[in-house]
């Protein structure tokens, strides 16, 4: 059978019988589709230890128009896309390259950037008026760094999931995966003045809200049977939007950072860490599948080890 059809089965295999989100099963496809490409296989026998190993030179040395090379860590997913493929083959009992026979190269480790108390507290405040928008911008702020959310996970959110009596609801994460999230008492309070402000009957928590709609969108929505521009203002916020939110308030906070929605997620994974909680627990809260992806914020948050070395350490006699 020839690669490209095996490649469609897998990615619906994917799909029905291991539940993958959509946006793995287009990543996936993504990465095989580039490899078979490149390789002009016409079956899967052809794919071979050394075919993969010239496969990766050939990743580690791809540049775009401008001159840019794939990082260390994209190479790597392009490998690891191809190894779930040759499991499946195997699955199948398809001849090909054994998957146990290629090693992922390991992600370098990279600076976690947060922002401290003071900078999330500048913020915060940075989103302080009354209006509609800027109610909506503070709760998004708020929620993000109280919840730790993934911004594609924040504006995902209904109004239904929300459950502000008890200060937790679920979201769906990566691969699909539940999980309960708790906000603080700000972040609660913050809701609630957005979302007592809203007029409207929308689902979504956070929306798209008109410059010259002053205090409400309960005409936007008498509006949408007769102007289909209007239909336009109440959609979801989008992931960019969000980032535009955040960058909007960290350059008026007089935050020097480059702060994305990210950066509020790592904020709140190193501010509990450095108040003395469990790694396990934080991993929980991330929502994150491996320990080992939540060990890279020890290294700047291991309050104990510091308190060590200023105890112990250039003590002269």
């Amino acid at each position: 059978m020839h690669p490209n059809k095996l490649l469609t089965d897998f990615l619906e295999y994917l799909e029905v019988e291991r539940s993958r989100s959509q946006k793995t099963i287009e990543n996936y496809s993504f990465y095989i589709k580039r490899f078979l490409m490149w390789a002009e296989i016409s079956k899967p026998e052809d794919i071979t230890i050394e075919l993969i190993r010239n496969y990766r030179i050939y990743l580690n040395r791809w540049t775009d128009e401008k001159g840019v090379g794939l990082k260390k860590n994209t190479q790597n997913y392009h490998v690891i896309a191809i190894r779930s493929f040759l499991k499946y083959l195997a699955k199948r009992d398809i001849k090909s390259l054994s998957a146990e026979k290629i090693e992922i190269g390991k992600n370098p480790t990279h600076e976690i950037e947060f922002l401290d108390g003071d900078e999330v507290e500048r913020l915060l405040q940075a989103a302080s008026s009354n209006d509609l928008k800027t109610l909506r911008d503070r709760a998004i702020l708020e929620l993000l760094f109280s919840a730790g959310l993934r911004v594609s996970e924040l504006v995902n959110i209904n109004r239904d999931q929300i459950n502000l009596q008890r200060q937790e609801f679920s979201v769906r994460g990566k691969g699909d995966k539940i999980r309960i999230v708790f906000i603080s008492d700000t972040a609660k309070s913050a809701l609630e003045k957005y979302l007592d402000k809203r007029t409207d009957a929308e689902e979504e928590v956070f929306i798209n809200i008109s410059k010259n709609i002053s205090g409400t969108v309960s005409k936007i929505r008498r509006d949408k049977l007769k102007n289909k521009k209007a239909k336009t203002q109440t959609k979801r916020l989008t992931a960019r939007s969000v980032e535009r939110i955040v960058k909007f308030y960290a350059a008026k906070a007089g935050i020097v950072k480059d702060v994305h929605p990210h950066t509020l997620r790592h904020s709140f994974a190193t501010d509990l860490l450095a108040n003395g909680a469990d790694i396990r627990s934080v991993q929980t809260m991330l929502g994150h599948s491996s320990i080992t992806t939540t060990q890279i914020y020890t290294h700047i948050t291991n309050v104990q080890l510091k308190d060590t070395h200023k105890k112990f350490h250039g003590k002269r006699k």
